[in-house]
Formats: C-alpha cells, sequence, structure tokens
C-alpha cells in the first residue's frame, strides 16, 4: 500500500529539508505552496509576503479553506499509484481533514518545530539564486515572517495539522541532529510500508 506523508509546519521551519530527503528516497514530491508561487510568477509580482497573502486568500475564497489539498488531489492520486508521496506544506486543518478522509491511513504527518526567532533568522538569511526558478528560497525579514505566521495559525488553520501529526521533529540544533530525526522518522514509515 503505498504511503502519503504530508509535512507540515510554520515558514522556514525546515519542511523542505524533510521533504527532500523522502523525495532523495525515491518518493514522488508535491508542494502545495507552489500553487501560490506558481501565480506569483505568472502575475509577475514579487514574492513578499504580502503577495503571497493576497493570492492565498483569492484561492481559498474561492475554493475553499483545503483548496491546495483539492487543486492538488488529481495529482496526489496519480502519484500514489505509481509509488509513495510526499506533500511538502500541509497548510490547514481543512485540509488535513480533506486528505485524511480521502486516504485514512494511507497518509502519515510529519510536523516540524522550530522555536519563532531561530525560524526568522534562517528567513532573514535565505537568497533566492538565479537557479531557484520556483521560488522555493524567498526571502522574509522579521517582520515579514511574523506577519505570515500569525496570519497563518489565525487565517487559515494552520495548528491542526500540526498538533494531530503522527510524528514530530525537532530543528532545534544543528543540520546533523536534524537529519538524524528525520532517518529515524523515515524508518519508522518505511517499516509500515512492507
Amino acid at each position: 500500500m503505498n504511503k502519503l506523508v504530508c509535512v507540515a509546519g510554520m515558514t522556514g521551519s525546515g519542511k523542505r529539508i524533510i521533504s527532500d530527503y523522502f523525495a532523495g528516497k525515491g518518493f514522488y514530491f508535491i508542494r502545495f505552496g507552489q500553487i501560490t508561487l506558481d501565480e506569483i510568477i505568472k502575475r509577475k509580482l514579487k514574492p513578499t509576503e504580502n503577495n503571497q497573502k493576497i493570492i492565498r486568500e483569492e484561492i481559498r475564497k474561492k475554493y475553499g479553506m483545503d483548496a491546495y489539498a483539492k487543486l492538488n488531489l488529481a495529482k496526489i492520486k496519480k502519484f500514489l499509484k505509481k509509488g509513495n508521496v510526499v506533500v511538502d506544506g500541509l497548510y490547514s486543518w481543512s485540509e488535513y481533514k480533506f486528505l485524511k478522509n480521502i486516504f485514512g491511513k494511507k497518509m502519515t504527518t510529519i510536523a516540524v518545530f522550530s522555536p519563532p526567532e531561530m525560524r526568522y533568522e534562517r528567513l532573514s538569511k535565505r537568497s533566492p539564486g538565479k537557479e531557484d526558478k520556483e521560488l522555493r528560497d524567498h526571502h522574509f525579514n522579521k517582520t515579514e515572517a511574523k506577519k505570515r505566521d500569525f496570519n497563518e495559525i489565525k487565517n487559515i488553520e494552520k495548528g491542526g495539522p500540526i498538533a494531530m501529526a503522527d510524528y514530530t521533529i525537532l530543528n532545534t540544533k544543528d543540520l546533523d541532529y536534524f537529519t538524524k530525526q528525520i532517518e529515524e522518522v523515515f524508518k519508522k514509515i518505511q517499516s509500515k510500508l512492507r
């Protein structure tokens, strides 16, 4: 039975590192937030927090609070027929419930936690290179990052998937410490695939 692994966490917590690890182990990769960033690119906007917020809210107004899960559902199902899938960025409680209702025990959620100040520091140091065509490394200053946190917690129910995660990984020290935890969780999930 192929597995759907969804990674939840606040901006700058380390979701991408976890998702990339699973993708490196053969999981098909889907990034929910890419819908927003593709629209940023299409509209030729800067990937500021304010521009992203406007687009996220437009999408959710049009499709509902579970919009990103709905809009990626066909891709998830297509990939699950071929193998295991990792989703980078499970945002809302509605998305969690939508996917859990469809996939049940096939779905596992990993939450990643980093303290706000640590995340804000990381986000302020991000510098997207020319090869970052998908805007995965967009920069936020501390004020933008904090504003995004408050918006996501208040307006898009971001705490729910984090609270209900099957596994929680702490990204509070160095990369080795973080990677060891990712490896341990991967082994646990892999053992359930057999």
